[in-house]
């Protein structure tokens, strides 16, 4: 069983490593000190367990939990934390255990036995669509056979065409498979629909311009315009009075 650990504190990782050296089939693959660093190195190494932290700098592994819950045949994820109060939140996350630090050697042996019996496909069938609530704040896309991650405050618009929907950013864009319809429903609140193709972040527009009887909507800090359809238009013209 291939094992990535993931801690913002070495001698926790140092820890896990030697709880694992004697137990067979165990193989430490990698080791990542943030939750950037685990959806990295779950890409790169391809994982069968994950034994991750909460409480990292930067993403945290409840966000990265989620991230990597989302990638096809994803790994089962054992949550080692110091504190009890996010067990709820880590199993909503579809994790396959949590364990309080300091870890107990028996109980990390029998917490790994079980999430064994399960292949990724199991693992896989398993995950549920995240509720709304758990929405997230980062959207992963493949680019050049890696993964990017752009922060939702980062982000202008989703617009779709095709299979493919464009995530315009300040960073520049990337293309997603995610379904329209999905994004508008999770990031509700955050992001409003301006025509079947796009959805726009509400704090990054500008205001909206007609010409010629087209209307088109204006962002802030980018010179991007992306036209208002005549269904949404009323909606769009409420929720400008509004911001």
């Amino acid at each position: 069983m291939k094992i990535l650990i993931v801690d913002d504190e070495r001698p926790a990782r140092e820890r896990l490593k030697r709880l694992l050296t004697p137990m067979p089939h165990c193989e430490v693959v990698g080791e990542a000190r943030n939750g950037q660093e685990a959806v990295d190195l779950n890409n790169q190494h391809q994982p069968d367990l994950i034994l991750m932290d909460i409480r990292m700098p930067g993403m945290d592994g409840l966000e990265a939990a989620r991230l990597i819950s989302r990638q096809h045949n994803p790994p089962a994820i054992i949550f080692t934390t110091a504190f009890s109060d996010h067990a709820l939140e880590a199993f909503e996350t579809h994790a396959m255990d949590y364990l309080l630090k300091p870890v107990k050697v028996d109980r990390l042996q029998a917490a790994i036995e079980a999430s064994s019996r399960l292949n990724r496909l199991q693992i896989q069938e398993q995950i549920e669509v995240i509720d709304s609530q758990d929405a997230r704040k980062h959207i992963c896309a493949r680019v050049r056979g890696n993964l990017v991650l752009i922060e939702l405050t980062d982000i202008y618009y989703f617009q779709a065409e095709q299979k493919y929907v464009t995530v315009r950013h300040t960073s520049g864009e990337v293309l997603i498979e995610e379904p329209l319809k999905a994004l508008e429903q999770e990031f509700a609140g955050s992001f409003y629909r301006i025509h079947r193709n796009a959805l726009v972040r509400l704090d990054r527009i500008a205001g909206m311009k007609t010409s010629g009887g087209s209307h088109q909507v204006l962002f802030s800090g980018i010179d991007d315009a992306l036209e208002v359809s005549r269904r949404h238009l009323p909606g769009v013209r409420k929720v400008l009075k509004s911001l």
